[in-house]
């Protein structure tokens, strides 16, 4: 049996919906088909087809082999195209999945670099909300995590960490006044997402000065006046000068820059966050996903212990002296 033909013409029976339609695409006669697909399940030993008089439908070990056979013949045609090319022409579809704020604040503006390198590759980006791990049904995952390791039955490589900045608008220090210490929170307006941790108090980090030790002081800050899980809403709430917000260094960097925004309590530390990119376990990576995942490595990947935003304002971890993080270097988790 040709186990590589007979795979072919069983995917194209599942898409087909039929043994007959099947026969019609791939200019077989029904019976060839037929014969192919039951070979198959001989050498299978298990049945891939319920067959009724009009249509087929999956089994259970049907619809598993269908997906394991169907992305290995995707992977095949492809290696089958490259070497009858004779190049490495990268080309195709990316699935990637990635955090709202990450795809806004960030990847929508590197995307042209990697356009201009590889014309031939589309990209969905799969922005639904927070991305903790891999999905299965993605190329490619930007993972967004409170920690610095992240588990699970995938391949996951670090990119980057971002610092949480106390931002808010120049008009609304301006109105409000400007946060000299922790506490002051309690009495100011704040922009924070309605989780638990919040509710609870925010644990502030100051390394040790030259005439005070390191300081670690919790404060509960007011109601606040807006709260959301999606944080481009406390993004824009801050922007428009509603309070004073924790927003990710790859959001606050280019309003910070433009004077939008305001970093306040800068010598406090709050949280830092970890940036990892995510394959699916899997043995062979196709080319246009290694190409990407080279692309986020060079864009944000050179230090992986290093905040590129922060970093990018001549800033160091608030908080913390030059170098490592120390044992008061907190992570957090926060909605993305």
């Amino acid at each position: 049996m040709d186990q590589l033909r007979a795979i072919r013409v069983f995917l194209k029976v599942v898409e087909q919906g039929s043994f007959a339609g099947a026969a019609r695409v791939l200019d077989l006669s029904p019976a060839v088909v037929t014969r192919l697909v039951a070979e198959l399940e001989g050498h299978l030993h298990t049945r891939l087809l319920n067959r009724s008089t009009r249509s087929v439908a999956l089994t259970q070990a049907g619809e598993s082999y269908a997906e394991r056979t169907r992305s290995l013949l995707v992977e095949l045609d492809e290696a089958d195209a490259e070497a009858q090319s004779g190049s490495t022409r990268v080309q195709g579809h990316l699935r990637v999945q990635v955090p709202p704020s990450f795809a806004v604040h960030q990847l929508a503006r590197a995307l042209p670099h990697f356009h201009a390198q590889y014309p031939d590759v589309s990209l969905e980006l799969v922005a639904t909300g927070p991305v903790a791990g891999v999905d299965d049904t993605s190329d490619i995952s930007i993972i967004f995590a409170g920690g610095f390791e992240v588990e699970g039955e995938f391949v996951a490589r670090p990119l980057a960490r971002s610092e949480l900045l106390l931002c808010a608008s120049p008009e609304y220090l301006a109105r409000k006044g400007r946060p000299v210490r922790p506490a002051d929170l309690e009495a100011l307006d704040t922009l924070i997402p309605p989780i638990a941790q919040a509710r609870r108090g925010i644990t502030f980090h100051r390394a040790a000065l030259a005439d005070e030790p390191r300081q670690s002081i919790t404060v509960r800050p007011a109601a606040p006046v807006v709260s959301s899980m999606q944080l481009d809403a406390v993004y824009a709430a801050a922007l428009a000068g509603m309070g004073i917000a924790g927003l990710p260094s790859f959001m606050a960097e280019q309003p910070l820059r433009e004077g939008r925004l305001t970093h306040v309590l800068d010598d406090w530390h709050v949280a830092t966050f970890s940036l990892h990119v995510g394959l699916p376990s899997r043995r062979h990576v196709p080319a246009r996903t290694r190409a990407f995942r080279d692309f986020l490595l060079q864009a944000y990947g050179r230090d992986p212990d290093a905040d590129p935003w922060l970093a990018a304002l001549g800033a160091v971890p608030p908080g913390l002296a030059i170098g490592s993080p120390g044992p008061g270097f907190q992570v957090a988790r926060i909605p993305s």
